[in-house]
């Protein structure tokens, strides 16, 4: 049986091998041998996710002739990459990614923490900010005065309240994308919807391409279906996606579903383009893949003057390809378990059909709640008091991390509520562990790869500002001196492979 689930062809491996940024040497160092160093390019590459894990890799003959070198430079550099354990390989079926046995994975994302479970420590696991008040209370309050006709029910509305389908398709339609109740259903928060729309389209053993890095606990929701997680890697910098790369994993793995955050993705804050939105959903289209798309970061833009994309479903306003995902819970309050999906009405029936075996339905007051903001203009006041907590935090955080971690590398995202940080070799493994013990809290990139890339990264979300900002990236720092000082880093970075 193959393991592969993508390939990396040879001209592709050579490009990604030359845009790794030399690294000055020390003086007295020596040039590693050639392999050496088409090892270390090519073992760095699968760390930063910039190459999946089990990713075939092109034969020796080919790589050589892109690289100009010897097949012998080609043949010992994979065999040190497979003894090192980066590298699998059998007779027949040639060569793929790896990580080694060992190599620490977490298992799940990062549950919040109960607020009295905190004392001095400092959370930045959690990418959520407190409630924005008074609009929870005044639209809880409106809630409970709509609620009288509802209680005369049996409560369970498994496709949503219907005033509340309404508001949502008059949303999208007053976006661009002509949208009927019809194609509205109203779920428990974005995972819930993205639970359901995993078990209709994706059974066990199915394939879904994921964008890598990926939101953890999404990662986990689907590996726990049982589906074939296919990453692919996301453009440099905050580029969006890479196009070549989705065109290929469509075509040759062909995935039942692809998962893709096009909005201030989570958690690298890019902002995918228009036109990689149309291409995308053109590819998706050709290759019969469903494309769900989650949007509950869509509101969160930050920067005065950023001109948003149009929506990935208004390329696909049947929604026959594209599924889409959103929800209250980042854009107002994570206790506002209020998510909702659009798609073609069909799917919407068998999403709803096939809810009977799961929750019935979303809680009836939240959605008044949520119906209640949308409709009286609270949301987008709401909204917008939380881009300014968001936008203010982001800027403390970058500060002071910057101060502090002068060394750590990281763009600055437009929107949304995360910052995704090189940690300057550093394990982020080991600086979540040795974080908790110095006062802060920090998620390690390996949470957000599918088989333990990213390690020398880490999530920082924009919850905190001010003096904790400056608090939690002084503790970083410590955190980092104790990792550096015990040599629990990732392997040093690798000069650029020459010829």
């Amino acid at each position: 049986m193959v393991q592969w689930t993508s390939a990396v062809g040879a001209a592709q491996l050579a490009r990604l091998l030359g845009s790794q940024q030399e690294r000055p040497a020390g003086p007295g160092t020596r040039r590693p041998p050639a392999y050496r160093a088409l090892a270390d390019g090519i073992r760095l590459l699968v760390l930063e996710g910039r190459v999946p894990v089990a990713a075939r890799l092109p034969a020796e003959r080919e790589l050589a002739l892109s690289l100009s070198v010897s097949r012998t430079t080609v043949a010992a550099a994979y065999e040190a990459l497979r003894t090192e354990g980066f590298l699998e390989s059998r007779r027949g079926a040639g060569s793929w990614t790896a990580v080694p046995a060992g190599n620490p994975l977490p298992a799940r994302g990062l549950e919040p923490l109960p607020p009295e479970a905190l004392g001095s420590m400092i959370d930045l696991g959690c990418a959520a900010l407190p409630a924005p008040e008074p609009w929870l209370t005044r639209a809880v309050r409106g809630a409970l005065e709509e609620l009288p006709p509802y209680a005369h029910t049996h409560g369970d509305y498994p496709a949503g309240l219907p005033a509340l389908r309404r508001t949502l398709a008059d949303r999208y339609t007053a976006r661009g994308i002509p949208t009927m109740p019809e194609q509205i259903m109203v779920t428990t928060g974005a995972m819930g919807a993205i639970d359901a729309i995993c078990h209709l389209f994706a059974g066990r053993g199915e394939r879904i391409a994921v964008e890598s890095p990926s939101y953890a606990n999404i990662l986990q929701l689907m590996r726990e279906t049982g589906a074939r997680l296919v990453p692919v890697a996301m453009a440099e910098g905050l580029a969006g996606w890479d196009l070549d790369r989705w065109r290929q994993v469509l075509r040759d793995a062909a995935p039942r579903l692809a998962y893709v955050v096009a909005d201030f993705h989570n958690p690298t804050g890019a902002l995918a383009g228009e036109d990689q939105r149309r291409q995308l959903v053109d590819a998706a289209r050709s290759a019969g893949t469903v494309l769900v798309v989650d949007e509950t970061m869509s509101e969160l833009h930050l920067d005065e003057g950023l001109v948003l994309p149009r929506p990935v479903c208004g390329f696909d306003p049947a929604g026959s390809t594209v599924v889409t995902v959103g929800s209250a819970s980042k854009a107002f309050w994570a206790g506002m378990r209020i998510g909702w999906v659009r798609a073609a009405p069909d799917v919407i029936r068998s999403l709803v059909a096939a809810r009977a075996y799961a929750d019935l339905g979303t809680p009836v007051l939240e959605q008044l709640a949520v119906n209640w903001l949308l409709g009286t203009g609270g949301w987008e006041q709401a909204v917008r008091v939380r881009r300014d907590q968001a936008r203010e935090n982001r800027d403390a955080l970058v500060a002071a991390v910057r101060r502090e971690l002068p060394g750590w590398e990281f763009d600055v995202p437009g929107g949304g509520l995360t910052l995704w940080v090189r940690t300057g070799g550093l394990s982020g493994s080991r600086l979540a562990e040795v974080g908790e013990r110095v006062g802060v809290r920090v998620p390690s990139g390996p949470r957000f790869g599918v088989d333990g890339a990213f390690e020398g990264y880490v999530r920082l979300p924009f919850t905190v500002g001010g003096a904790v900002a400056d608090e939690a990236a002084a503790r970083l720092a410590a955190a980092a001196r104790l990792v550096g000082a015990g040599a629990n880093g990732v392997a040093e970075t690798p000069r650029t492979f020459v010829a």
